[in-house]
């Protein structure tokens, strides 16, 4: 039997009928709300030709919105890697039988998150020079920002995921004789990162968005330069914001996909194969068949 089935009645054909009719007066619905807005729009003239049209130039894209993608994309990328190693090191130190390692790490962690991440773009990048006397690069205060508040973000849902794994898991492995970081590195972490995938993609999609804060500090990425310099030069800021929106929806679609397809990769790497199974529950059954020839 499924689990769908044990988790999940099944609608009958009254309940399908109503769902049927929910559906269509829901989708109905969403369809007036378009044309709602697509008629405000229009008379107020935003859905012309003019201002649309710079979006066929080669230049607007080359010059705009190609390099605000790439600004985007490199914060994002480098931001992700040191998110992700701040998460399960800050883990594993809010999980440490030491004291002084515990009680730091969880408030490191709780700092970052409630601190908004406006915020520590800015201190970052007027404040570290104060400290070392050096000017602070754009690009690296967009990336501290964005790895210290998603890496505590990470660190949680990584702890979280720790704790989800069955504790005799622990116990077996101790008991063979293993060390608590080889539990943590062999047992604890890859199971935790793969319960909490969805939660570690929904953060890292947050993540692709929140680089666009760096416009508070000037960053050159997709805001500030496909929609905020662009709109400067053309006078289209509505159209240009639904552009640049209609890229991260893409980024982000092709993110939570691969995030899908590794997924569904890591589970059949855990699961034995149907073959082998089906051989040995007919060798348990019938011990008398399928032996070959006799000696």
């Amino acid at each position: 039997m499924s689990t769908d089935a044990v988790l999940y009645d099944h609608p009958g054909p009254k309940a399908k009928a109503r769902n049927l009719v929910l559906t269509i007066v829901f989708g109905l619905a969403v369809l007036g709300l378009l044309y709602w807005i697509y008629s405000r729009f229009d008379e107020k003239g935003q859905w012309a030709g003019s201002l649309w049209k710079p979006f066929t130039y080669g230049s607007t894209w080359t010059d705009y919105i190609l390099p605000g993608l790439q600004g985007t994309l490199q914060a994002a990328a480098v931001a992700m890697v040191l998110s992700l190693v701040f998460g399960v090191l800050f883990a594993v130190g809010r999980l440490s039988d030491h004291w002084w390692v515990r009680l730091p790490a969880g408030a490191i962690v709780e700092f970052f998150r409630a601190v908004p991440l406006l915020l520590l773009m800015f201190f970052i990048f007027f404040g570290v020079p104060f400290i070392t006397e050096q000017p602070m690069s754009i690009f690296w205060a967009v990336v501290l920002g964005l790895t210290l508040y998603n890496g505590s973000v990470l660190a949680e849902a990584f702890r979280a995921g720790v704790y989800s794994v069955p504790r005799g898991q622990s116990e077996a492995a101790y008991a063979v004789g293993m060390r608590k970081s080889q539990v943590m590195t062999h047992i604890l972490i890859p199971q935790a990162a793969r319960a909490m995938l969805p939660v570690i993609v929904s953060q890292l999609v947050v993540l692709v968005k929140d680089t666009a804060l760096g416009y508070i500090i000037s960053y050159s990425e997709l805001l500030q330069l496909g929609v905020n310099n662009l709109s400067a030069n053309y006078g289209n800021v509505l159209q240009a914001a639904i552009v640049a929106a209609a890229i991260y929806i893409i980024v982000n679609s092709i993110l939570t996909g691969v995030a899908g397809w590794l997924s569904r990769r890591t589970r059949r790497k855990g699961r034995a194969p149907r073959a082998a199974g089906a051989a040995t529950q007919q060798a348990t059954i019938e011990p008398g068949l399928g032996g070959g020839g006799g000696a």
